[in-house]
């Protein structure tokens, strides 16, 4: 049994699903008879981030959108876990695919969050405007939340 938890609501790190789909995959190819049961409580779509990026990792599709396309394909005839759906969660599918391809590099250096812009402002609600926050996280624990 292996836990590579992560806070509910949040898309792993990538080198939580590198860790996850490598941890799997070393599992699998070590007996035939190996099989993986992914368990987790909450949000459903972040065992649909594991699941495409594994499939995409053991090359069971050609490139993200495929495994994207494949999973909820899958889902909707399962009816078990929830497709793909946050935009973050696609976007972290895009990013591992990236890292695999070896367009994309992971950097170690440290990111100093200094300041935020908004330009414009969004409609979201119907007398025009909307109520921004921020919440600002370091290894994964929330450091900052504003007003709202």
């Amino acid at each position: 049994v292996l836990d590579f938890g992560w806070p509910d609501m949040h898309t792993p790190a990538l080198e939580k699903i590198c860790s996850i789909c490598k941890a799997m995959d070393t599992w699998l190819n070590a007996a035939t008879h190996n099989v993986v049961v992914l368990h987790n409580k909450g949000n459903r779509g972040r065992l649909g981030v594991v699941v495409a990026a594994y499939m995409h990792y053991s090359n069971i599709s050609a490139s993200a959108d495929q495994a994207l396309d494949r999973f909820a394909m899958k889902r909707f005839y399962e009816d078990k876990v929830v497709p793909v759906g946050q935009p973050s969660q696609k976007r972290y599918i895009h990013y591992f695919s990236g890292l695999l391809s070896g367009s994309i590099k992971m950097n170690n250096k440290p990111l100093f969050l200094h300041h935020v812009i908004m330009h414009g402002i969004p409609n979201f609600e119907s007398k025009g405007g909307c109520r921004p926050f921020l919440k600002i996280y370091q290894a994964m624990q929330p450091v900052y939340t504003s007003g709202i």
